[in-house]
């Protein structure tokens, strides 16, 4: 079995005609021969959340047994960090035509090629629309112009194409999605948009671009009228899972399938790292603004375990994002960086231990830094007059200033390695209760 791993590299820089934030592709692949291969993309409206956070978990805590599942969890990753439809324009309506000098060509030509891959049987394009879409008006939120709680479909059929029964199948994926429904309003129905003949719009769209090319494709459209996000998250997972039986994918997650569950792994963000020198943040806990935050004043690279985790400059600051969460601002201090030192000694409660760079480390009562020669230490909260370097010194909670602590319960604090005067990577030090 082929192996996905998630440590998302990143290069924050800009382009001149392209997207500033690129799309992860993660493919999830059983490694079995001629089986189906299902593509998953989500985010291609910024403004959307129910269609990037459910690939984002999917990403993350689905494992592939049998068959393959590709997900791109952010393809519009501009337009999600700024909670937007488009900040270039409507990407969704770039699939038949696009200038060469659009900033989203790339992404939108890359997209393509994906779609068309041999090997790709059907994709799915996850959304967040208007309203609770029924074949009759109810009323302004309850009627045939909505989109939210549907499965779209472009037209009925694809003639000779693998899964190209394509009502059929939305019909059978929206009735076992009914099943257990939060709310009964919550249920699901089949649009179609008829697009080669009613819809001009939807013939830019990147479902019609795939059906065109005899390329089954459906979107996914949860309802913006529902506010809960872990609500919508739920619909979209259960409704890719539909897809995947019906595709004889089979799979396993680390969790049941609920709404409670997808609200506590929605509130685990993950990591963020920031190499060469390692300096890691559990992001799930940070404080909303961190002071004398080393960064490397000639490149910015960093890595993450959730797909959807982008880094922002704006002057001297950096700005951590969820998707479209903002989790943290980091208050830069510019300088060299040297990556020489990779462990260092130090005692806990007493006891000898051995850290390596980059590591957060458990203590309760104190924490002390063993000297390295030709390096220097210094503990981010501490204070002592005439210390220059604050190794050898027994730290307890009590000489640390809260203020400086990184995480929201104030038990969580910075220790920087420096070399002459170039920033050698961090340790954070969290005082268990």
């Amino acid at each position: 079995m082929k192996k996905c791993y998630l440590a998302l590299s990143f290069l924050l820089s800009t382009y001149a005609f392209g997207a500033n934030l690129h799309y992860s592709l993660i493919q999830k692949e059983s490694g079995q021969k001629e089986e189906s291969t299902l593509l998953v993309i989500g985010g291609i409206h910024g403004d959307e959340p129910g269609g990037y956070f459910a690939p984002m978990l999917l990403a993350k805590y689905y494992t592939i047994v049998r068959g393959n599942l590709w997900i791109v969890p952010n393809v519009n990753f501009d337009s999600i960090v700024q909670n937007k439809r488009g900040i270039y324009g409507d990407m969704n309506r770039k699939f038949a035509t696009i200038d060469a000098k659009d900033k989203d060509f790339e992404i939108v030509t890359d997209i393509k090629k994906l779609i068309l891959d041999p090997r790709v049987d059907l994709t799915l394009n996850l959304h967040d629309g208007h309203g609770f879409y029924r074949t009759k008006t109810i009323d302004k939120n309850f009627n045939p112009k909505a989109w939210g709680q549907a499965t779209i479909i472009d037209q009925q059929t694809i003639p000779n194409a693998k899964y190209g029964n394509l009502a059929h199948i939305a019909q059978k994926v929206n009735q076992e999605t009914n099943i257990d429904l939060i709310e009964d309003v919550h249920e699901f129905n089949v649009k179609n948009t008829n697009t080669k003949d009613k819809d001009k719009a939807m013939q830019q769209s990147l479902t019609y671009f795939s059906i065109k090319n005899n390329k089954p494709a459906f979107a996914i459209e949860t309802s913006k009228n529902i506010t809960e996000l872990s609500h919508k998250v739920f619909y979209q997972l259960k409704t890719i899972e539909k897809f995947m039986h019906e595709m004889n994918i089979e799979f396993s997650r680390s969790f049941e399938l609920s709404e409670a569950n997808i609200q506590t792994l929605l509130a685990d963000v993950g990591s963020l790292e920031i190499p060469p020198t390692k300096i890691m943040l559990e992001l799930s806990n940070l404080k909303p603004y961190i002071r004398f935050f080393p960064i490397n004043k000639e490149t910015f690279h960093y890595k993450s375990d959730n797909p959807l985790v982008a880094v922002l400059k704006e002057k001297d600051e950096y700005k951590i994002m969820n998707g479209n969460k903002l989790i943290s601002t980091l208050k830069a201090d510019m300088m060299e960086f040297d990556d020489s030192l990779d462990e260092i000694n130090l005692l806990l409660d007493g006891e000898k231990a051995r850290a390596k760079i980059g590591s957060l480390i458990y203590t309760h009562k104190s924490f002390e830094i063993a000297p390295i020669q030709g390096y220097r230490i210094n503990v981010i909260g501490y204070s002592k007059e005439g210390v220059i370097s604050e190794d050898g010194i027994e730290i307890e909670p009590s000489a640390l200033m809260k203020s400086y602590a990184i995480d929201k319960q104030e038990r969580t604090y910075m220790v920087h390695f420096y070399k002459d005067k170039k920033f050698c990577g961090m340790i954070n030090i969290q005082f268990k209760p």
